[in-house]
């Protein structure tokens, strides 16, 4: 029997990437391979509970949701994550996966839209980044920078360029809550002309670091 460790499952409005605004199960694995310095979920690092498939859709069904995401942690970490999102495809829902991209994405059902990080220095994980992920993307994926700082953006600006990530898939850039100020990397956007989508993380403007939103 497939099973998987989880830390939570809830509902709640997506914070991040182009469904924003829109209500979303989403589905925390436990466990991560990674430290980023700027981590708001290092609570899902340890512990959770072993849930076979049909728990989970279980508890997915009871919110009639639409949207179901699948997140960690860094949820592609255990192996089984890839039958859970063919699971929820399979089951009608429109299913995301955010993932740091440091684990192997070639095994992701077509179907899941994938939002990957690619780590910036300032995140300490640089050097995590398979980069080989990227030749996974579909025009329908979105790839990630969280920015601490001007340093940051520059390095960013320079993998979209050089990895053409601009003509492959949606491009996000987040500042990170704390470190890099909204406004400001919202004007180097806009000044540089990058064909890049702006973001905050709604849900901590809404809730602040709060578990289960």
């Amino acid at each position: 029997m497939t099973r998987l460790r989880i830390t939570e499952i809830f509902y709640s409005l997506q914070g991040e990437s182009n469904t924003v605004g829109l209500p979303t199960v989403f589905v925390r694995l436990t466990g991560c391979p990674l430290r980023c310095g700027y981590c708001d979920t290092t609570y899902a690092f340890k512990g959770g509970e072993w849930m076979s498939l049909a728990q989970i859709l279980a508890s997915i069904i009871e919110y009639t949701p639409r949207y179901v995401t699948v997140t960690g942690g860094e949820p592609m970490a255990q192996k089984a994550c890839a039958k859970l999102l063919t699971a929820l495809c399979d089951a009608g829902y429109q299913v995301s996966l955010e993932t740091s991209g440091a684990v192997d994405l070639s095994v992701v059902d077509p179907r899941v839209v994938k939002v990957m990080d690619l780590k910036t220095p300032g995140s300490g994980e640089m050097e995590k980044n398979l980069y080989n992920n990227v030749d996974t993307l579909a025009a329908t994926d979105q790839v990630k920078f969280v920015i601490c700082d001007e340093a940051d953006y520059l390095w960013s600006r320079q993998q979209v360029e050089a990895l053409g990530l601009d003509g492959r898939c949606e491009v996000l850039f987040s500042p990170a809550l704390g470190q890099q100020d909204a406004t400001e990397l919202a004007e180097w956007i806009i000044r540089d002309r990058l064909q890049v989508r702006f973001q905050i993380q709604l849900h901590k403007y809404l809730w602040g670091d709060v578990a289960g939103k």
